[in-house]
């Protein structure tokens, strides 16, 4: 059920506002306040999922209505309602936070679409949240080489700015883990980390779930449907084994980072986005570009800031801290009593050649702690580990 919030002060249009939302879906519940004072009080007392606000009311203007409830409850996305007079205040809203605005007396038709994708909009956000409460866990960034304390320096200068950046190393080495931390350390951090893997998306699918497709683009876009760069707005979009995209999707992927603006699939309509781009590869982007397989003017807009996460082969000095950072964590997950490595089984896993990297550690250390006694020996590893 999606809680709608009508916040305007002509009764005749909060009353036509109501009814077309209340007919258009059973899992839409409605309600209105008649100007922007008793909207606000109805925002901080309850839990909504979509605010329509007009923009000029007595007591308090739907600008002030806007600025006051991003501050208590910024995951709220807000519909301007304008009149004629009132478009450039409209658009000017946006710069402020609100997700889209609508003209007097409203399009049905462009009343129903705006509102169907706020709300997706707001169900990403809402899913954001949730993972990101699991985020500092999960993402901490474990090691005091050299190497992990030279990338931890660059992060504290480049996540305070958004300067784009571009990862590099190989598959396991944990691109990922930088990405969200610039991202946890930025300015940006209450609003989406969107994630897209261009890897594992067809490629003939990949400009939709970027940038989103309108109804009837194609045979399977059945309804419109907002893409992962207007997820991110205002947040930060995480391109991961960028790659492997393909040159069409580069090319609009370019656009958006010149121009800051998208176009979904099937529209020619430009939507504004403020969204800070952080890639990742595990491929040699030069060579790439040198077989025509990736747009070099893509490269230098990507890559403001490279940094490179060495292999594991190339950080042993992390090995022992890693070990006890999984056996906790794996114990945890596991509700057993955390195992103690011993020296001989510490410098024998530090001789491996870890050509999985981090994600190969991590396996085999769980495999150890299943697999062994109460302490994991040398002869453990030897059994068990051996490559």
């Amino acid at each position: 059920m999606s809680r709608i919030l009508v916040i305007e002060d002509e009764s005749a249009i909060r009353r036509v506002l109501v009814k077309i939302l209340s007919e258009e879906s059973e899992s839409y519940q409605v309600e209105e306040a008649e100007d922007g004072l008793r909207g606000l009080e109805a925002i901080k007392s309850n839990d909504y999922d979509l605010v329509l606000c007009d923009i000029k009311m007595p007591k308090m203007d739907g600008v002030e209505v806007l600025e006051a409830a991003r501050k208590i409850k910024p995951e709220i996305p807000f519909v301007m309602i304008s009149g004629h007079g009132d478009l450039d205040t409209a658009v000017n809203t946006m710069r402020l936070g609100a997700f889209d605005y609508i003209s007097k007396p409203p399009d049905l038709n462009r009343l129903l679409t705006t509102v169907r994708n706020a709300l997706d909009r707001k169900e990403l956000v809402v899913e954001n949240k949730i993972l990101k409460k699991k985020v500092s866990k999960n993402y901490e960034m474990i090691g005091d080489s050299k190497e992990i304390n030279n990338i931890k320096d660059i992060i504290e200068k480049v996540a305070p700015t958004d300067a784009r950046v571009l990862i590099t190393g190989s598959n396991g080495t944990g691109k990922e883990l930088v990405a969200h931390w610039i991202h946890e350390k930025s300015p940006r951090t209450s609003a989406p980390f969107i994630e897209v893997n261009c890897a594992a998306i067809p490629s003939e699918l990949i400009e939709s779930e970027l940038f989103g497709h309108v109804k009837g683009a194609f045979t399977s876009a059945i309804k419109d449907r907002a893409g992962k760069f207007e997820a991110a707005n205002k947040g930060t979009i995480f391109l991961d084994e960028i790659g492997d995209m393909s040159l069409s999707a580069q090319a609009k992927v370019l656009r958006a980072l010149q121009e800051n603006k998208i176009s979904r699939v099937g529209s020619g309509k430009d939507i504004k986005v403020d969204v800070r781009v952080i890639a990742a590869t595990n491929k040699d982007l030069n060579k790439e570009i040198k077989d025509n397989k990736f747009r070099e003017d893509l490269y230098h807009r990507l890559a403001v800031i490279l940094i490179k996460v060495p292999s594991l082969n190339d950080r042993r000095d992390d090995i022992p801290i890693l070990i006890n950072h999984f056996t906790d964590k794996i114990a945890g997950e596991q509700g057993v009593t955390p195992k103690e490595f011993s020296q001989g089984a510490i410098k024998q896993l530090k001789g491996y050649d870890w050509t999985g990297n981090i994600r190969e550690l991590r396996n085999v250390v769980e495999r150890l702690i299943i697999l062994s006694g109460n302490e994991v020996t040398e002869e453990d590893v030897k059994l068990f580990a051996s490559k």
